[in-house]
């Protein structure tokens, strides 16, 4: 054991002490620790932060899902931001960091749920923080009422999907306009995948929850209505397993923060568009062409069109960005490029973007370290990185999320 004084709150949402990690501690916080080489489990809170709180959820501390239930919302949403300043200064850039935006509480419409079979039936849940243990969650504050009311539903779903032993099911959960679309994966596959009578029994119990659908990895178990879903003036049929942001008000900030910054704009790109989150608004503004590597997703776009009106002309094209970015030479006529890349980043693509005689870029992304390099790319050929808004998405973790306008 160890008594330590707490100096910070590390990247990962640990509290930081001479170069050790304890979690569920605070700044100033005088503690004592359990240690394990560098990293410690808390034991007992000498002098409490005056800035720690009683956390909402009863699962916080064995949950993995919450780090920062404890830390009340200013200093929480100041780190954020902190966070990201500190990524930016890597790359050596300066700019306007706005205060955070924050989600808020039971705003969540997508979880992602593990099940586990064994003597005690079925446990659905969230992983215990550093383990591969599963927590059995009853609650969750930070998703919307309407999926926590369907937890003891979906852990009757998993059931079928435990019929082979090796089967570890995570249940993608997403909330639409006309109900629950769950899309299953983990399961094993060896023995020839899903029985009918496990599809029978899954089926069996989606029809009695009045799910929309159930898919097994994008394969069809269940449908008794299409998932929909609104994105600005459109209504977009989702696909199975298909990307979607988790809360719509984040989605609905970071949409409005890059349609504010592409007034004007005639010509607009937008890249790692996925079903259209930020491609109907932009075609409010002028014509789009949206690319994607996910062929579903693309069609699904497409389709949504026509559900609009008063929008500029939208094309788009299933396209692998990663390996084969839009080369500097297709944009020549586009004003504005807009970038969701996943975590990875877009480095490829903001090289061409660099290259090219676009004006205006914005750039949104799950991971700052790969947005201030990509970043960088932009700066060096001539852009000036304006303004960055972060975004508190996944709220109490340590996930931050953002987006950035450049012009030149």
């Amino acid at each position: 054991m160890r008594e330590l004084r707490i100096e910070a709150i590390g990247a990962q949402g640990d509290g930081r002490a001479s170069g050790n990690f304890i979690p569920l501690t605070l700044p100033g916080e005088r503690i004592i620790a359990q240690m394990s080489g560098v990293r410690g489990e808390l034991l007992e809170v000498l002098e409490a932060s005056p800035d720690r709180v009683a956390p909402p959820c009863p699962h916080f501390g064995v949950c993995g899902g919450c780090a920062l239930q404890h830390w009340s919302a200013q200093p929480y949403l100041d780190w954020k931001r902190e966070q990201v300043r500190i990524q930016l200064s890597h790359e050596g850039l300066e700019t306007e960091i706005l205060p955070t935006f924050a989600s808020p509480p039971a705003s969540r419409r997508r979880v992602a749920l593990h099940a586990r079979g064994g003597k005690g039936g079925v446990r659905l849940g969230f992983k215990e923080r550093r383990s591969w243990n599963l927590a059995r969650i009853e609650t969750c504050p930070v998703s919307n009422p309407r999926l926590v009311a369907a937890f003891p539903a979906l852990a009757r779903l998993a059931g079928p999907f435990l019929e082979h032993p090796k089967s570890a099911p995570t249940l993608h959960v997403t909330l639409t306009a006309t109900g629950l679309d769950i899309d299953v994966t983990g399961v094993e596959a060896k023995s020839g995948g899903l029985s009918a009578d496990a599809r029978v029994r899954a089926a069996m119990v989606a029809g009695e929850a009045d799910f929309a659908r159930v898919t097994l990895a994008g394969e069809m178990i269940y449908m008794a209505r299409q998932p929909m879903v609104k994105l600005g003036p459109a209504v977009v049929a989702l696909p199975a397993g298909s990307f979607l942001q988790a809360v719509p008000q984040a989605e609905k900030a970071m949409v409005d923060f890059a349609v504010e910054a592409a007034q004007g704009a005639s010509r607009i790109v937008d890249l790692y568009s996925g079903v259209g989150t930020f491609t109907f608004r932009l075609a409010q503004i002028g014509g789009v062409h949206a690319a994607d590597s996910s062929a579903p997703a693309i069609a699904a776009l497409k389709g949504a069109v026509g559900t609009a009106t008063g929008l500029k002309a939208i094309t788009a094209e299933a396209r692998d960005l990663s390996r084969r970015p839009v080369l500097s030479t297709e944009l020549k006529k586009v004003d504005v490029a807009v970038l969701d890349p996943p975590r990875a980043g877009a480095l490829e693509q903001h090289v061409e973007i660099a290259k090219s005689k676009v004006a205006r870029v914005v750039g949104v992304s799950c991971n700052p370290a790969t947005f201030a390099r990509d970043a960088r790319v932009l700066v060096d050929a001539g852009f000036r990185l304006e303004r960055v808004l972060p975004v508190d998405q996944f709220l109490w973790s340590p996930h931050i999320e953002l987006v950035g306008v450049f012009s030149r």
